[in-house]
């Protein structure tokens, strides 16, 4: 079963997108901030992240920098989940090491069109 780790600091979004992977037939786990998603990149070795931007102290853009010097974790696809959608935050994403960047509110068909895309390169 293919495993993702959902980074994400909003309960009510975790819950709901979380649920929703679930019935799609993936593995959820969950992270509440950038240095837990770190940590947990390490310990679950996630098939993929979906990582929220906006994470408080450490967003997730340090958090995928983080992901992505570690040899360990470095190889794992990660999708930049925000609320805006503009060029810049595209851009830092991918600058950063995103493998593709989305926005919220999550179009779940347009999401898991960008997870199987992940999955398969």
């Amino acid at each position: 079963m293919t495993k993702i780790l959902l980074v994400e600091d909003n309960e009510m979004n975790r819950d709901m997108l979380g649920r929703r992977l679930q019935r799609q037939g993936f593995a959820v786990c969950f992270a509440v901030d950038g240095p837990s998603g770190v940590k947990m990149a390490a310990e679950e070795t996630p098939d993929l992240i979906l990582m929220d931007v906006a994470l408080g102290d450490m967003d997730g853009w340090e958090a995928t920098r983080l992901i992505k010097a570690n040899p360990g974790t470095r190889q794992i696809p990660i999708i930049a989940l925000t609320a805006h959608a503009l060029a810049s935050d595209r851009d830092t994403s991918v600058k950063v090491g995103c493998a593709d960047f989305d926005t919220k509110p999550v179009d779940l068909p347009r999401l898991l069109g960008k997870i199987r895309g992940c999955l398969a390169a």
